[in-house]
């Protein structure tokens, strides 16, 4: 059964940096990525990672501030975010595929997804 757990959420201030990870089992995947969805919004593509190669791809809008990165030996993926916004409050979310690429995890989205770890942003 294939399990994706999220973790590192919180509360945290304007321009502070947080580190989300997701722990993945239950079969092997080609890509990892991160999703997110803040309140009344859809949910946004935000970076992805190929799990063998570590090739990866970012949305526009959080290139240069978030890097995603993975620990094939814990089977985990992290996002790393840094100089954090109001704007990025959501419920972030994990998601693995076994045929995507992280080229392509955006625009035909992914097989499995975690239950999301929610992030606020106090300005």
């Amino acid at each position: 059964q294939v399990q994706l757990v999220e973790s590192g959420g919180g509360l945290v201030q304007a321009g502070a940096s947080l580190r989300l990870s997701c722990a993945a089992s239950g079969r092997t995947f080609s890509t990892m990525a991160w999703f997110r969805q803040a309140p009344g919004k859809e949910r946004e593509f935000l970076a992805a990672i190929a799990w063998s190669t570590s090739s990866t791809t970012y949305a526009d809008s959080v290139k240069g501030r978030f890097t995603i990165s993975r620990d094939n030996a814990k089977n985990t993926v992290y996002l790393q975010m840094n100089s954090l916004k109001p704007e990025d409050t959501a419920v972030y979310y994990c998601a693995a595929d076994s045929f995507r690429t992280p080229q392509n995890a955006a625009r035909y989205g992914m097989n499995y997804w975690g239950k999301g770890t929610l992030v606020t942003v106090s300005s």
